[in-house]
């Protein structure tokens, strides 16, 4: 009998790399996002998912300091800017804006953002978009 081929993602909490796995899962907002007229007029639910791998500071555990860390809470509160700042036709802008302000932070390598549509499709959870980028600081 042959299985289907799960895709799985990868971990980013990497020990050998020095990485921590910081994520929101499963963000659910209201956006003006879409190309159609109607889309322009009425909000439609969005669910955002975002993964980054963090340089880790040898000292943030020990020293328990918010402000050695990546804070989720603020990237959350970004998130949210963004999404409210204005129409966005594709869900692969909102993305690729979400991975960008996230790797403005020298401490992130990796950001991977999936944007999912919820009420396009009657017969559909969701569309959307994943994507991943990556930090140009070494």
């Amino acid at each position: 009998m042959l299985k289907a081929n799960a895709v799985k993602p990868l971990s980013f909490a990497d020990a050998r790399n020095k990485l921590c796995h910081i994520f929101v899962h499963d963000l659910v907002l209201s956006a003006s996002i879409g190309v159609h007229s109607f889309e322009r007029t009425e909000p439609q639910r969005i669910r955002i998912n975002l993964d980054l791998a963090v340089r880790e500071d040898e000292a943030t555990a020990a020293e328990d300091d918010l402000g050695r860390v990546v804070c989720y809470e603020q990237v959350v509160s970004s998130i949210r800017q963004l999404v409210e700042s204005g129409h966005v036709n594709l869900v692969e802008t909102l993305a690729e804006r979400i991975a960008s302000m996230c790797l403005e932070d020298r401490r992130v390598r990796v950001a991977r953002v999936r944007v999912e549509k919820l009420e396009v499709f009657v017969d559909a959870a969701s569309v959307g978009v994943e994507i991943e980028r990556f930090s140009s600081n070494n």
